[in-house]
């Protein structure tokens, strides 16, 4: 599996992690000149729309007929202006996209689902947001998809970084199934840098121990994806430049928070 996927743009919709490269979760990124179309359906999968900048119309139409239309969601002119908006959309559903803005840009998110779970329009106070973290490692975490809709599978958000700060730290994984604590959870990082021309780390380490183990430190650029199979995973920005990534996970349950710290290192919660 490349685990790093770099930036690159290709046409209209671009797949950035293919059917079958991952257990649960797929993702492509969508971009829409103003009037410009894009329609799809989930199939056996439910989607999440996470709108990175621009605003659009979005009409579902789900397994049962049901109807629904979200008029000029996103608004973002960046991920860095505002917290989140996304989009819910269950199994079994056509949607379209229709771009009002001059620039559209999203990214669709799925996973294999029965969900029976209506759409939802995720904005507002619809969105967790958390201010995590203390010292060089404070962040904020935002999750529009949580708990709050009945997805089977997708759990979604966004945590930006400080320039220079660290996040997914001390450093944690969820590929093990350990009741009630530590569950198998797959997860995508979509990164976007501001300025555009910054950086930042990220290091993927498994657990001692591990017969397929790994150990990789990636250098993260505006519109690079990383794939997070298994393993520790913590990030930081390079001075002056702000780090934004969109999180995706998805496994064999959904329970956020379901992971374990480092042990070299959780004690940095204690201080």
């Amino acid at each position: 599996m490349e685990r790093l996927i770099k930036a690159k743009s290709n046409g209209q919709y671009q797949t950035i992690v293919n059917p079958g490269t991952m257990r649960f979760l797929e993702f492509g990124r969508l971009r829409l000149k103003k009037g410009e179309r894009f329609s799809n359906s989930t199939g056996a999968r439910e989607a999440v729309l996470d709108f990175f900048s621009g605003t659009a119309s979005v009409t579902i139409e789900t397994a049962d007929g049901g109807k629904v239309a979200y008029d000029k969601i996103g608004g973002l002119a960046d991920v860095f202006s505002a917290p989140p908006v996304m989009a819910y959309i269950p199994p079994q559903s056509k949607y379209e996209i229709i771009s009002n803005s001059p620039e559209l840009d999203i990214g669709i998110f799925s996973a294999p689902s029965e969900s029976t779970a209506p759409p939802a329009r995720l904005e507002g106070a619809a969105v967790a947001t958390v201010h995590a973290g203390r010292d060089n490692w404070t962040r904020t975490v935002y999750t529009p998809l949580g708990v709050n809709v009945p997805a089977e599978r997708l759990l979604a958000g966004e945590t930006l970084n400080p320039p220079g700060n660290w996040s997914s730290y001390p450093p944690h994984k969820h590929d093990t199934s350990n009741p009630p604590g530590e569950a198998v959870l797959e997860e995508i990082y979509f990164f976007r840098v501001k300025p555009v021309g910054g950086f930042g780390f990220m290091n993927t380490y498994t657990a001692p121990g591990d017969p397929e183990g790994f150990s990789n430190v990636f250098l993260v650029e505006d519109g690079d994806t990383v794939l997070i199979p298994k393993g520790y995973h913590p990030v930081v920005a390079a001075p002056g430049y702000q780090l934004h990534y969109t999180w995706v996970l998805a496994g064999e349950e959904r329970r956020y928070g379901a992971w374990a710290d480092d042990p070299r290192h959780a004690w940095v919660k204690g201080q």
